[in-house]
This record gives C-alpha cells, structure tokens and sequence, in this order.
C-alpha cells in the first residue's frame, strides 16, 4: 500500500510537472504576443495579460507540489529529512502535522464556507464569475489552489508513510527518471 501511494504521488509529480511547464510555455506565449502586438503591430490584444497572469498562477501552484515532492521547498533544517529511525519517524510526523494545518483550512474553505455551504466556498464564489478580459468561468483559475494543495497533502502522506515504514529515499540524491 505504501509503494502504491508513492506510485501514485510520482505520477500526480510527473502530471504536476508537466502541467507548469505548459503553463510557463503559455505564459511566456502570452506575454511575448502582447509585445509584438503592442510595439511592432500597434494593435495590443485584451486577453494577453489576464492570460499570463492566469497561467502564472497555474505554474506556480504545480510548480510548488513538484517542489514539495522532490524536497526542493524552502526548509529550515533539510538534512532531518534524512534521520531515520524513531527520531525521523517523530520529525516526519511532525512535518506532516504541520502541512496539514496549513493545507487543511485552505482545502476546507476552497469548497465550503463557515455554514457549510458549498455554493460560498472560494470554487463556488467562483464558478459564477467570469474573468475580466476572457470569457471563461473562474473556476478554471481558481482550481489551482485547492488542486495544488490536496496533490502537496498525497505528497507529505506518502512521504511519510515511507519514512515510517523505513522505505524512504534520501533527499539528496536526484530524482529518479520515472519522477522527471
């Protein structure tokens, strides 16, 4: 079970990954348009910029999980990651913890709000709005944050269990070929 959740936690990376790579390609596309539009065509689209900006937001939240899972994240003391033992196993517990009330509320809220109602949560204030400049519910924007988190929450999970159980990898060494 614990191999088959890493399993899925490196094909959610892999997705994860390619998904902020084509953000970034659109981004980058987007925003170099809206130059050879604006200074060479003197004739600059609307759309360009609230499409990077979009696809920016996409890149960075996908982006953030393959950070995550390849212990790339900003860390106060990296080289824990690699104890082993009880002690490891106490300071993975913790680190988990320590997502989760983080990634918790944020999960929470994107679907419901205080009264538990899901119409108000951040994805149902959103599905009715329209973006300024396109013509696309805001969901498909707003999707990243809650989607980026629960991927982050797999991550620490299978993380976890591997170092509970004594199967962890060294944080040290690079990723394997079937993560990139």
């Amino acid at each position: 079970m614990v191999l088959g959740l890493d399993r899925l936690s490196a094909l959610l990376n892999t997705i994860a990954l390619w998904g902020a790579v084509l953000a970034v390609v659109t981004m980058v596309g987007a925003a170099g348009w809206q130059v050879i539009a604006r200074y060479i065509l003197d004739a600059p689209p609307i759309w360009t910029e609230e499409l990077a900006r979009r696809a920016m937001v996409w890149a960075g939240m996908l982006g953030a999980t393959c950070a995550f899972r390849r212990s790339a994240d900003p860390t106060l003391f990296p080289g824990m990651r690699d104890l082993q033992g009880r002690l490891g196993g106490v300071l993975a517990i913790t680190r988990t913890a320590g997502v989760l009330i983080f990634a918790a509320p944020v999960i929470w809220f994107s679907i419901f709000d205080s009264r538990m109602n899901p119409l108000r949560g951040f994805l149902g204030r959103s599905l009715n709005r329209s973006a300024e400049m396109l013509d696309v519910s805001m969901i498909w924007f707003t999707a990243a944050v809650p989607l980026a988190f629960s991927i982050i929450v797999l991550h620490v999970v299978a993380m976890t269990l591997l170092q509970l159980t004594g199967q962890a990898r060294p944080t040290h060494f690079p990723p394997t070929t079937k993560e990139i």
